[in-house]
């Protein structure tokens, strides 16, 4: 017995080991439940007793040699794949995180998607705008009352300069840079100094349309809008038109539609009226025109806008135009278009 502990002891000080599998390997060997080392103490038993002290004592010799040796095996291999930063290869794998579209960017896309089909293209324009393409050339005098419809967040005065409160400025660039007819939506983002709550914003997003050409009708307006609601929100919408004032156009009318949150039952984004209005529309006036040197006696167009918080709200249901722009990823998650 003697014999077999010496040459155990031989084996323990002269393995070497490069790989997890081999200090396992190691363990199970010698210092297991069944390993050779167990035995050997299973063995001690029948040992007579005057042999039992001497064989005893190198035997725990062994055991004490072997554990030293398989803490001094396991040391080295952690510092081995800390220094080489390699990872645990025995970990599950992490799942890629794939991120989603923001509700606003889908229904901004689905916006643009149905106006290109009917032969709208999108034009874009500065955020930063001055006074000229923001409100005069839109036929809000100076002073006048009207312009108090929006309240503005100016960046300097004597020139005004100023956030743009709608994408209207585009209309006005694309009008005076290019001849008709005229085709084009134009989205964007716009601000305006207002209370924040579920139903209003300091920021927010339009998307506002212009189709300048010769004998351009109401009913051509009429027809436009009622093809992007049924589109929208499907063929079943309730739609309606209300008159309505707008310093750039004449006349002027704002859309409803039922509220698709209660169904028509009224709630806090239709102010409980069943109703919910979507965007402001009517036919470009003829003073607006003249300032983007277009002949009103030649061309008339029509011209809306919408916030596509709106429309992104009755499309999935939001009740709160808050969380648009909280960043809550629980919220943001849900909308399963991916990138």
């Amino acid at each position: 017995m003697e014999e077999r502990i010496q040459q155990l002891l031989k084996e323990v000080q002269e393995y070497t080991a490069t790989s997890r599998d081999a200090v396992e390997n190691f363990r199970l060997k010698f210092i297991s439940k069944k390993g050779a080392i167990p035995e050997l103490f299973d063995e001690l038993k029948r040992v007579p007793a005057e042999e039992k002290k001497k064989v005893g004592k190198i035997l725990n010799e062994l055991k004490q040699s072997a554990e030293a040796k398989f803490a001094v095996l396991t040391s080295a291999l952690e510092s081995q794949v800390k220094d080489l930063s390699i990872p645990d290869l025995t970990l599950p794998t992490i799942p890629n995180k794939i991120g989603n579209l923001h509700p606003l960017t889908l229904t901004r896309n689905r916006i643009i998607e149905i106006f290109e089909r009917l032969g709208f293209n999108v034009a874009d324009g500065p955020e930063i705008e001055d006074d000229w393409h923001n409100f005069t050339a839109l036929n809000f005098p100076e002073n006048h009352p009207a312009r108090e419809m929006q309240d503005t967040f100016f960046i300097s005065k004597n020139p005004d300069v100023l956030l743009r409160t709608h994408t209207s400025n585009v209309q006005i660039r694309l009008m005076t840079h290019e001849k008709p007819p005229l085709r084009a939506i134009m989205p964007g983002r716009v601000y305006r100094n207002e209370a924040i709550s579920a139903r209003a914003h300091c920021f927010f997003h339009q998307v506002e349309g212009l189709y300048v050409d010769r004998n351009v009708g109401f009913v051509d307006l009429k027809q436009t809008l009622y093809h992007f609601a049924k589109e929208m929100f499907g063929k079943d919408i309730q739609i309606r038109f209300r008159p309505s004032f707008f310093p750039f156009t004449e006349p002027s009318a704002e859309i409803d539609i039922t509220c698709l949150i209660c169904k028509g039952t009224g709630c806090n984004v239709c102010k409980y009226s069943g109703w919910v209005e979507i965007a402001g529309s009517g036919m470009v006036h003829p003073n607006v025109l003249r300032n983007c040197n277009i002949d009103p006696e030649e061309f008339t167009g029509f011209a809306f806008g919408m916030g596509i918080e709106r429309v992104a709200m009755l499309r999935y249901q939001i009740n709160d135009l808050r969380l648009f722009s909280e960043n809550d990823v629980r919220f943001l998650k849900q909308f399963h278009t991916v990138i």
